[in-house]
């Protein structure tokens, strides 16, 4: 087995899951609730809000709408926030002390 040539692989591996990451992290997906009528979410690859669209049919003050959408996208944003945070400290107490690259 070529060490060299090994380490050459997990080089090439280590930059396409780079380029992959940043490609995930710049698509947006959308999910809906009721249908075209209802609630849409836009969020990017990297789980962070974007934008929270609620119809004028649900809540009919715009003031109120406007509020409530900017209200659920911070709460949203937190959310996966602390998610995050709890991952990254579950998965680095597991791997602490392993050399792991890209880790």
């Amino acid at each position: 087995m070529d060490l060299q040539k090994l380490m050459e692989q997990a080089q090439k591996m280590q930059e396409e899951l780079g380029v992959m990451e940043q490609e995930l992290g710049e698509t947006v997906y959308i999910g809906r609730s009721g249908g075209n009528e209802g609630v849409t979410v836009k969020i990017n690859g990297r789980n962070e809000a974007q934008e929270i669209v609620i119809p004028k049919e649900i809540v009919e003050n715009d003031d109120d709408r406007e509020m409530l959408q900017d209200l659920i996208l911070i709460a949203f944003n937190d959310a996966v926030s602390h998610a995050s945070e709890d991952r990254e400290s579950r998965l680095g107490a597991a791997t602490a002390g392993l050399k792991i690259p890209g880790m």
